[in-house]
Protein backbone atom coordinates (compact mmCIF):
# COMPACT_ATOMS: atom_id res chain seq x y z
CA UNK A 1 0.00 0.00 0.00
CA UNK A 2 1.37 3.44 -1.03
CA UNK A 3 1.02 5.82 1.82
CA UNK A 4 0.38 9.28 0.60
CA UNK A 5 1.02 12.05 2.49
CA UNK A 6 -0.52 13.80 5.42
CA UNK A 7 -3.73 16.31 4.81
CA UNK A 8 -2.91 19.83 4.34
CA UNK A 9 -4.98 22.17 6.69
CA UNK A 10 -5.84 25.36 6.49
CA UNK A 11 -7.64 28.22 7.91
CA UNK A 12 -9.45 30.07 5.12
CA UNK A 13 -11.77 32.44 6.99
CA UNK A 14 -12.56 32.85 10.60
CA UNK A 15 -15.18 30.58 10.52
CA UNK A 16 -13.96 28.02 8.39
CA UNK A 17 -11.27 24.93 8.42
CA UNK A 18 -10.21 23.20 5.26
CA UNK A 19 -8.62 19.94 4.82
CA UNK A 20 -7.19 18.36 1.82
CA UNK A 21 -6.25 14.87 1.28
CA UNK A 22 -4.94 12.90 -1.94
CA UNK A 23 -5.69 9.21 -1.73
CA UNK A 24 -4.33 6.74 -4.13
CA UNK A 25 -7.83 5.20 -5.55
CA UNK A 26 -10.30 6.33 -8.28
CA UNK A 27 -12.77 8.83 -7.29
CA UNK A 28 -15.48 6.67 -7.65
CA UNK A 29 -14.18 4.64 -4.93
CA UNK A 30 -13.74 7.15 -2.68
CA UNK A 31 -16.88 8.86 -2.95
CA UNK A 32 -18.38 4.86 -2.08
CA UNK A 33 -16.21 4.75 0.85
CA UNK A 34 -17.61 8.15 2.37
CA UNK A 35 -21.28 7.14 1.43
CA UNK A 36 -21.73 3.78 2.16
CA UNK A 37 -22.13 3.29 6.05
CA UNK A 38 -20.26 0.28 6.11
CA UNK A 39 -17.13 1.20 4.83
CA UNK A 40 -17.57 4.85 6.23
CA UNK A 41 -18.21 2.88 9.55
CA UNK A 42 -14.16 1.54 9.43
CA UNK A 43 -12.81 4.70 8.41
CA UNK A 44 -14.38 7.71 10.33
CA UNK A 45 -13.01 6.61 13.75
CA UNK A 46 -10.09 8.87 14.21
CA UNK A 47 -7.73 7.88 17.31
CA UNK A 48 -6.97 4.26 18.39
CA UNK A 49 -9.73 3.35 20.65
CA UNK A 50 -12.86 4.35 19.25
CA UNK A 51 -15.45 2.51 17.36
CA UNK A 52 -18.70 3.54 15.80
CA UNK A 53 -21.77 1.83 16.38
CA UNK A 54 -24.45 4.27 14.98
CA UNK A 55 -23.42 4.79 11.23
CA UNK A 56 -26.69 5.67 9.44
CA UNK A 57 -26.74 7.54 6.11
CA UNK A 58 -29.40 8.81 3.41
CA UNK A 59 -27.58 10.24 0.99
CA UNK A 60 -30.23 12.05 -0.81
CA UNK A 61 -30.67 15.99 -0.80
CA UNK A 62 -32.93 15.59 2.18
CA UNK A 63 -31.48 12.60 3.38
CA UNK A 64 -30.41 12.84 7.27
CA UNK A 65 -27.23 10.83 8.75
CA UNK A 66 -26.53 10.00 12.29
CA UNK A 67 -22.99 8.99 13.62
CA UNK A 68 -22.29 8.11 16.87
CA UNK A 69 -18.42 7.24 18.73
CA UNK A 70 -17.85 5.57 21.95
CA UNK A 71 -14.67 5.17 23.04
CA UNK A 72 -13.89 1.60 23.98
CA UNK A 73 -12.32 2.15 27.31
CA UNK A 74 -14.69 4.26 29.18
CA UNK A 75 -17.87 4.06 27.04
CA UNK A 76 -17.87 7.72 26.73
CA UNK A 77 -19.99 8.95 23.47
CA UNK A 78 -20.09 11.92 21.44
CA UNK A 79 -21.94 11.97 17.70
CA UNK A 80 -23.55 14.02 14.62
CA UNK A 81 -26.14 14.39 12.93
CA UNK A 82 -27.37 16.38 10.07
CA UNK A 83 -28.71 16.37 6.51
CA UNK A 84 -27.87 16.29 2.89
CA UNK A 85 -28.42 19.54 1.12
CA UNK A 86 -26.25 18.09 -2.32
CA UNK A 87 -25.18 15.25 -3.37
CA UNK A 88 -23.47 14.84 -6.96
CA UNK A 89 -21.56 11.28 -6.95
CA UNK A 90 -18.87 11.46 -7.24
CA UNK A 91 -17.86 15.10 -7.21
CA UNK A 92 -19.45 16.90 -4.25
CA UNK A 93 -21.67 16.60 -0.88
CA UNK A 94 -22.78 19.17 1.35
CA UNK A 95 -24.18 18.71 4.50
CA UNK A 96 -24.50 20.11 7.78
CA UNK A 97 -23.47 18.97 10.92
CA UNK A 98 -24.64 19.43 14.61
CA UNK A 99 -22.48 18.19 17.24
CA UNK A 100 -23.58 16.20 19.88
CA UNK A 101 -21.71 16.37 22.98
CA UNK A 102 -22.69 13.17 24.71
CA UNK A 103 -20.64 12.48 27.67
CA UNK A 104 -16.93 14.06 25.28
CA UNK A 105 -17.30 18.10 25.15
CA UNK A 106 -19.76 20.54 24.94
CA UNK A 107 -21.66 23.27 23.30
CA UNK A 108 -20.39 23.79 19.53
CA UNK A 109 -23.19 26.80 19.04
CA UNK A 110 -25.37 26.10 15.33
CA UNK A 111 -24.90 23.69 13.08
CA UNK A 112 -21.18 23.45 10.71
CA UNK A 113 -21.79 23.07 7.37
CA UNK A 114 -19.46 20.60 5.35
CA UNK A 115 -18.61 20.28 1.97
CA UNK A 116 -16.64 17.56 0.37
CA UNK A 117 -15.49 17.53 -3.02
CA UNK A 118 -13.38 15.33 -4.90
CA UNK A 119 -11.54 15.52 -8.09
CA UNK A 120 -9.10 12.89 -10.21
CA UNK A 121 -5.97 13.30 -11.87
CA UNK A 122 -3.96 10.15 -12.85
CA UNK A 123 -5.54 7.80 -10.33
CA UNK A 124 -5.19 9.64 -7.64
CA UNK A 125 -8.05 11.56 -5.78
CA UNK A 126 -7.96 14.81 -4.23
CA UNK A 127 -10.56 15.51 -1.37
CA UNK A 128 -10.80 19.02 0.02
CA UNK A 129 -13.45 18.71 2.96
CA UNK A 130 -14.51 22.47 3.96
CA UNK A 131 -16.28 23.00 7.56
CA UNK A 132 -17.69 26.74 7.94
CA UNK A 133 -18.33 26.52 11.72
CA UNK A 134 -20.45 30.00 11.36
CA UNK A 135 -17.89 31.75 13.77
CA UNK A 136 -14.27 31.68 14.62
CA UNK A 137 -14.94 30.96 18.22
CA UNK A 138 -17.03 27.82 17.15
CA UNK A 139 -13.92 26.73 14.65
CA UNK A 140 -11.25 27.71 17.21
CA UNK A 141 -13.51 25.33 19.75
CA UNK A 142 -13.40 22.61 17.21
CA UNK A 143 -9.67 23.02 16.19
CA UNK A 144 -8.11 23.14 19.84
CA UNK A 145 -10.12 19.14 19.93
CA UNK A 146 -7.69 18.24 18.11
CA UNK A 147 -9.93 17.61 14.86
CA UNK A 148 -7.48 17.86 12.21
CA UNK A 149 -5.53 15.03 13.94
CA UNK A 150 -8.30 12.64 14.31
CA UNK A 151 -9.38 13.29 10.53
CA UNK A 152 -5.54 12.68 9.74
CA UNK A 153 -6.16 8.97 11.38
CA UNK A 154 -9.34 8.45 10.41
CA UNK A 155 -8.15 9.20 6.51
CA UNK A 156 -5.18 6.39 7.20
CA UNK A 157 -7.69 3.94 8.17
CA UNK A 158 -9.52 4.90 4.69
CA UNK A 159 -6.08 4.44 2.48
CA UNK A 160 -5.97 0.97 3.97
CA UNK A 161 -10.14 0.42 3.17
CA UNK A 162 -9.05 2.01 -0.43
CA UNK A 163 -6.18 -0.45 -1.00
CA UNK A 164 -8.55 -3.70 0.07
CA UNK A 165 -11.47 -2.45 -1.81
CA UNK A 166 -9.14 -1.89 -4.82
CA UNK A 167 -7.67 -5.34 -4.84
CA UNK A 168 -11.50 -6.83 -5.32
Amino acid sequence: MTTMPKAEVSLPSDSEVKVTRQFKAPRDLVYQAYTRPELVARWLLGPPGWEMPVCEMDVRVGGDYRWRWRNQEDGSEFGFHGSFSEVDPPARLVHTQHYDAGDVGGDMGEAALVTVALSEKDGITTVTTVVDFRTKEARDGAVSTGMTDGMEMGYQRLDQVLAERAGQ
